[in-house]
């Protein structure tokens, strides 16, 4: 069901590139909340926004969630740079570009790319409460099959480097959507790298909610 409401905005919003905060505003106050807010803002592909609305639990173990999660996400802003962080329903969205994580045709992370990769590594740590979903993507040019590796190999590049920080491997599930979610034209440079990006979905652990559940019966 939520799923599909997002794919529902996604198609009526796509071509919004114009909305101002105010109208973008509106919308969200009028029945979306968060999930539209990241439709709308752009930074989410079909993978990383199922993952978390997948997650969503409601209730009162929900509003406890969501309000770990918005003192997550406020951390995540305020310590990292050139990235957008997110609220989408009871989890964060974290997007980076290939200009902060990856040249062209590379998977190979770049060193403004560690940084970043090390500040969220840092704050996922300071509690065991969320998995992560690493999403790759990549822009149309090229061999399809081989964009959909290359996208693969970036989000291993950023899982390695936040498992080498400490980080859990159980806590992160890698995925490559090669250039099948595309989240602005491909027929500019600014659509493409606009599409040329790593997604980052943080979404509170079974584990996590099985005990906020016991503890709230």
């Amino acid at each position: 069901m939520i799923l599909s409401m997002l794919l529902a905005f996604t198609l009526l919003f796509s071509g919004c590139k114009t909305w101002n905060n105010a109208t973008k505003g509106a919308v969200i106050g009028t029945g979306g909340g968060a999930a539209v807010g990241a439709v709308i803002g752009k930074t989410l592909g079909n993978t990383a926004a199922g993952a978390i609305g997948g997650a969503v639990v409601g209730g009162t173990v929900g509003a406890i969630i969501g309000q770990n999660m918005d003192e997550k996400a406020r951390e995540l802003e305020e310590e990292m740079d050139g990235v957008t962080v997110q609220r989408v329903e009871e989890g964060i969205a974290v997007s980076f570009d290939s200009g902060i994580l990856f040249d062209f045709d590379s998977s190979s992370l770049r060193p403004d790319g560690y940084e970043n990769l090390r500040k969220l590594t840092q704050i996922i740590n300071e509690d065991d409460d969320t998995i992560l979903m690493i999403v790759g993507h990549t822009d149309s040019r090229g061999d399809e099959d081989y964009n959909l590796r290359l996208s693969e190999r970036r989000a291993q590049s950023a899982s390695r480097y936040m498992i080498s920080q400490g980080l859990s491997s159980s806590r992160i599930q890698i995925v490559g959507r090669g250039e099948n979610e595309p989240i602005a034209e491909n027929d500019s440079d600014e659509g493409r790298q606009e599409n040329r990006r790593i997604e980052v979905a943080i979404y509170a652990s079974p584990e996590y909610v099985e005990s906020l559940q016991e503890a709230n019966n």
